[in-house]
């Protein structure tokens, strides 16, 4: 029974709405409408529209198209136009909401206004924009009246709850720009860890993708950019690739491209142009376990460090993590402070310089695969006969990739 029973009905409905529901129930509304706004933003904007990575049947696009003109008022072709651009241009001058270039604060509480910004750039949406819904509806609906959806959406709200509809519906409103403008763009490239060393500064906010609808996995992303699954390792979980799987279940969605996952054949003793292949489509695997041996290098090691030199106990900390690091992206104090260490541990000096040539072996692709089969089993020989045992190690499974 509602609290206001027996007010002047005209009083009641005012703020008790069509449905005199409860305070719990209003919650249970606003967390069930908010999470279909973060499942239509990352399955359709995202993972759909801006990176192709799978394809929705008509009925599913058009029913997120519908709610996110209501609960967001973006445009399509805009939001695709500014996500495409941040990873083209990602952490430079020109991203368009990059904590490292902008600054944490400007992008976690001025996200939205960035956004904003950059969708007034008409040369960044012809560029970035192609292939976008472009019918009628779009045209004349949700591109030109954008306001008018998220009016829809607060006239639906009062009614459903009276003057407590204003609340939801504000709610709904900041929803997408402090989740996504904010956490994403803004501690997604700020703060927490990291599965793969891609060359730009993002992180994986939680293990769990379930309140940002997956988007918590950001550098399992940006590593496999056009994926439509963003967990990586076995204790993740995406809940927007479940959503995903359940729509394919029932043909209303096909998934174009998933991360590569890698293959082995232990038994193999050399390697072949099937590893060439395996190795360079799963690179960032092959590096990401590369990073682990020069951990287990670093634990062998540090001992024989400590009793050799008067580095700092800070220093060789930071130089563990710096080891770990795509050589390519250390600033020259850090290359500095790395050379201090290698002076004192040949095997760390002789396993940083063997990445960067396993790195330049993908990234000649002027060779041939042959002249690039050849410079793998070079490495592979060097790497079993430099008396290293992470590197060995590391090597026996390099070859084993099918």
């Amino acid at each position: 029974m509602s609290l206001t029973s027996g007010l002047d009905p005209a009083l009641d409905f005012l703020l008790n709405g069509f449905t005199n529901a409860s305070g719990w129930q209003i919650l249970a509304y606003t967390l069930a409408v908010t999470h279909i706004t973060i499942a239509a933003v990352t399955i359709f904007l995202h993972r759909c529209q801006a990176h192709r990575a799978l394809d929705l049947h008509a009925i599913p696009s058009h029913f997120f198209r519908l709610w996110l003109w209501m609960t967001t008022g973006m445009v399509t072709k805009e939001w695709a136009a500014i996500h495409r651009k941040h990873h083209a241009k990602c952490e430079t001058e020109e991203d368009p909401h990059s904590p490292i270039t902008r600054g944490i604060e400007t992008v976690v509480f001025e996200g939205a206004e960035l956004y904003r910004v950059e969708a007034r750039n008409r040369e960044t949406i012809e560029k970035y924009g192609h292939g976008t819904p472009d019918d009628w509806i779009e045209r004349n609906v949700y591109a030109k009246h954008s306001a008018l959806g998220v009016s829809l959406m607060l006239i639906i709200n009062v009614l459903l709850f009276g003057v407590l509809g204003l609340t939801v519906w504000a709610i709904q409103m900041m929803w997408i720009p402090v989740t996504a403008a904010g956490v994403i763009n803004g501690i997604g490239h700020y703060w927490g860890y990291r599965n793969f060393d891609c060359k730009d500064a993002s992180t994986n906010i939680l293990p769990w993708g379930i309140i940002i609808g997956g988007e918590e996995l950001h550098n399992n992303h940006h590593t496999y950019g056009t994926s439509a699954k963003l967990s990586s390792k076995w204790y993740e979980f995406d809940i927007g690739w479940m959503y995903i799987s359940i729509l394919s279940f029932f043909g209303l969605a096909k998934v174009k491209k998933i991360a590569p996952a890698p293959r082995f054949d232990r038994e193999k003793l050399v390697a072949d142009l099937d590893t060439l292949h395996s190795v360079v489509a799963n690179r960032y695997d092959v590096m990401a376990k590369y990073a682990r041996s020069l951990r287990q290098a670093w634990a062998e090691e540090i001992a024989h460090i400590r009793e050799k030199s008067s580095l700092e106990a800070s220093m060789l900390r930071s130089s563990k993590q710096l080891l770990q690091r795509e050589p390519a992206s250390l600033q020259t104090s850090q290359v500095q402070q790395l050379s201090e260490i290698f002076k004192h541990s040949a095997a760390l000096k002789t396993m940083h310089e063997m990445r960067v040539e396993l790195a330049a072996i993908w990234e000649r692709s002027h060779h041939s695969s042959d002249q690039l089969l050849a410079q793998l089993r070079d490495w592979c020989a060097r790497a079993e006969a430099s008396g290293i045992s992470a590197l060995q190690q590391f090597s026996l499974r390099l070859r084993s990739y099918a």
